[in-house]
Formats: structure tokens, sequence, C-alpha cells
């Protein structure tokens, strides 16, 4: 069993208890995602809901704590497992190896879960997944973009209408605007995008260039909402 003593001298047992009663849902297990994984399990998350259609590789290891030498090849939602039982083995995990789009978005009760933490690239995905989370009065806290950053002192928690610099939380307030979505929490970053990163792959998408340290800071700032706000604290 999972010692949390020292979170419980920060937060209280009441505190902990709601913490070990919560279900959180986390969509994408990448640069930011494994991040939120680590800490919710470190803090004493009773159930996780994992989302993600990939498998770890060589790439990942730069920056994705479920990615190692020995998890190349694994399915990103079963290395998060497998990691976060070996933190704490009584926590509850259920997986959904897919890809979270509009054709599977059905197979998932949106009311069952305490938080959901949207760590999806997609863009169309994000936007499903916070008027899914909308409709069903789920709290949800979703990151912006973190590639091509260096600063994680520039990474901000604000309501996606107070957002700027970011390219994608501009697209975002754009069509979230157009659905009526009056507010969404977000972690977002006011640096300018590094300008030597990135490159465009044989099927035409941007992948922008990333580092350790901006995905993990924005994913241990997401944990972080998500436990104050569950804790009330």
């Amino acid at each position: 069993m999972a010692d949390f003593s020292r979170t419980e001298l920060l937060l209280g047992g009441e505190a902990m208890s709601k913490l070990n009663r919560a279900r959180v849902a986390v969509f994408g297990l990448g640069g930011v995602g494994s991040y939120v994984v680590e800490a919710l399990v470190r803090s004493g998350v009773g159930e996780l809901f994992l989302a993600d259609g990939d498998t770890v590789s060589p790439s990942n290891v730069n920056r994705q704590i479920i990615a190692t030498q020995k998890t190349i090849g694994m399915q990103k939602t079963k290395a998060a497992e497998k990691r976060a039982k070996e933190i704490n083995p009584d926590v509850k995990i259920v997986t959904f190896g897919e890809y979270f789009t509009r054709e599977n978005a059905g197979a998932i009760d949106f009311s069952e879960f305490d938080y959901t933490a949207d760590a999806i690239d997609m863009v169309s995905s994000k936007l499903l997944l916070v008027k899914l989370c909308d409709d069903a009065c789920t709290p949800i806290i979703s990151s912006m973009g973190t590639g091509g950053k260096l600063n994680p002192a520039k990474l901000e928690v604000a309501d996606i209408y107070s957002t700027d610099t970011c390219p994608l939380a501009r697209g975002m307030r754009r069509e979230l605007r157009k659905m009526g979505i009056k507010k969404l929490k977000t972690v977002f970053s006011r640096e300018t995008p590094f300008s030597p990163g990135g490159y465009v792959s044989a099927d035409g998408r941007h992948t922008p260039g990333s580092c350790a340290f901006v995905p993990a800071a924005a994913g241990l700032m997401i944990a972080s909402e998500i436990v104050k706000d569950i804790a009330g604290v």
C-alpha cells in the first residue's frame, strides 16, 4: 500500500479521503498527460481512466515519463497502468486504448468522472471532449500547446478566454465561442514558440520540437489544479 502521509500532512485527512474516492479521466498520455497521471497517482487519487491509442516510440523518451528503453513498443495505456500500479498497487486503472474520436465517444460516460484532464493533440478531439464534459457537467482542464517551448516559467493557469500568445489557444477560443462554451480552465504558455524547432513529416503534419521540462511542468500544473479542486483546498 502506498504511503501518502506527507501529502496528508499538507492537505489533511478529509482531503485525502476525497482524493481516494475520486475518479479522474486523462485523455492523452504524451509529454503532458503522462505527468498528469504520475502526479495524480502520487497524490492518492483512487481511480484513473486512461485514454490513448498510441504506442511508446523512441522519440517519446525525451519528454514522456512512461517512455523508457523497456517500454518502447508498449501501448501507452498499458505502460501508464504498469507504472501507476508500481507506485500505488491499490489504484484502480481503467484503460481505453484508442484515440478519442467522435466515432468512439459514445462508449464513455463522462458523468462518471469527477474530473477530466485533456492532454490531446488533435484540436477536433479536444473540442469534442470539452463539449461532452460541458454537457455532463464534469469539470475539465485542458492543456494548450507545449511544443516549441523552452521556458516552463511562462506557463500559466487561466480561462481559455484570458489566454494569449499560444496559437492552439487562439484556435480553441474561436471554435468554443461558436459552440457556446462559456469557460474552460487551461494551462497555457505565454512563450513565443522557439522558431528553429519542428519539421513537416511525409503526411504533411507539422511536428514541433520538444523538451523534457515544459510538457512535464504543464502536466504537473494540471494535476495540481485537479487535486486542489477535488480536495477543496
